[in-house]
């Protein structure tokens, strides 16, 4: 049996570039690939710089640390795991309050229904919750902006109906951009 990773003696036929084998010393490096930070080959990003490929506790952890920080860049995975955190939460505290809500229900006379004291307990903490991460939600999606290059200020757009939080959701998917680095400030 021949081996796989030599090519095969010169026959006259061609090698397909697929079945060629990879040696890329002299290709470019990706400029739209994770940038490397100073002074930090082996320790931990930076809190200033944006952690691509950040895992859910990671990027929780800096969402929470970064809690009114506008400034810098936040990376794809940090701003998607805190939107699928803050969505499972939102969700569950609607199903409690529904539950709660249900369960000592009455109907006055006229046929309307009045909710359980448990959903007032729900709704409490939804408020409380929703005031307590107001700021950080806007922190992580402007710093989310600036990793594409764009103003933070493009969130207004939100405020548009209809079109605005569909703009939102595709500004935050795209890829981030080397040049949003001008909107870095190293500690």
């Amino acid at each position: 049996m021949s081996n796989l990773q030599q090519p095969p003696p010169d026959t006259g036929q061609q090698i397909w570039p697929s079945e060629q084998p990879r040696q890329n010393p002299g290709w470019a490096s990706n400029p739209y690939a994770a940038p490397m930070y100073p002074g930090t080959a082996s320790g931990p990003v930076p809190l200033w710089a944006p952690l691509y490929g950040a895992s859910l506790p990671e990027a929780v952890s800096r969402f929470f640390k970064k809690y009114a920080t506008f400034s810098g860049r936040a990376s794809r995975s940090e701003y998607w795991w805190w939107a699928l955190v803050s969505g499972i939460v939102s969700l569950v505290l609607n199903i409690f309050t529904l539950v709660a809500g249900s369960a000592g229900a009455t109907l006055r006379p006229d046929g309307t229904s009045v909710p359980g004291p448990g959903y007032w307990v729900g709704l409490i903490l939804s408020v409380i919750i929703s005031l307590a991460i107001i700021v950080p939600s806007l922190a992580v999606s402007v710093r989310r902006l600036h990793d594409t290059n764009m103003s933070g200020w493009m969130y207004l757009l939100i405020l548009v109906p209809f079109v605005g939080p569909i703009l939102i959701v595709v500004f935050m998917a795209l890829g981030s951009k080397p040049e949003g680095q001008r909107f870095d400030v190293p500690a």
